[in-house]
């Protein structure tokens, strides 16, 4: 059986290297590449690959929120999450949305290989150095709405800005800041973003 792949990243000669590196492999085919994350649904729909290869971060939108929608209307098609950035926050976001693989870019191609057979076979396969982390790091003391409120900050969005956008009071918004800010041992608001993107929760 030929098992079909779906490329997602954004810079061009990654994604050519991962096709011609998978190309070699005789049991697998990459059948659609795309270089946005907001194009992986469609193409998905139209090639119907067994495995989508998703890039954590991509314009339109991130390979986080590709393998949930993935997981939703094509739950038959395997999402493995490829990342440069080694962070277990993303690796608990990524499993959380459904995705059957998390794997850092700079993985021996015959791994990639081997993870993507894996998770045809039904398995799940994850970064062992990520996976201890996140077990060490446990779970994101962020709310949900604290994590918004980060997000809105992380550009360095005034308290009025946020609240315009998120459609909260001002008052509401110090208070998520505060709390957040004390969660992440930070000083400021954007430097409370900066924390929390590092360690993957927002």
């Amino acid at each position: 059986m030929t098992i079909r792949v779906l490329l997602a990243e954004d810079q061009t000669l990654v994604r050519g290297a991962l096709r011609a590196l998978l190309d070699l492999e005789d049991d697998i085919e990459v059948v659609a590449e795309v270089g946005r994350g907001d194009l992986v649904l469609a193409a998905a729909r139209e090639h119907r690959p067994d495995v989508a290869l998703l890039d954590i971060e991509m314009p339109g939108k991130d390979g986080l929120e590709a393998a949930r929608e993935l997981a939703a209307e094509l739950p038959g098609v395997r999402a493995v999450v490829l990342t440069t950035f080694g962070r277990p926050g993303f690796l608990r976001r990524a499993m959380e949305v459904g995705a059957a693989g998390f794997l850092v870019k700079d993985s021996p191609v015959a791994e990639l290989a081997r993870a993507i057979r894996a998770v045809v076979a039904g398995e799940r396969v994850i970064d062992r150095d990520l996976a201890a982390a996140a077990l060490a790091l446990g779970a994101t003391p962020l709310s949900a709405r604290e994590a918004d409120v980060l997000r809105a900050a992380a550009d360095g969005a005034t308290v009025a800005d946020i609240a315009g956008r998120l459609f909260l009071s001002e008052g509401t918004v110090r208070n998520y800041l505060s709390s957040a800010i004390g969660k992440t041992g930070a000083r400021t608001r954007v430097e409370a973003a900066r924390v929390a993107q590092d360690k993957g929760w927002l």
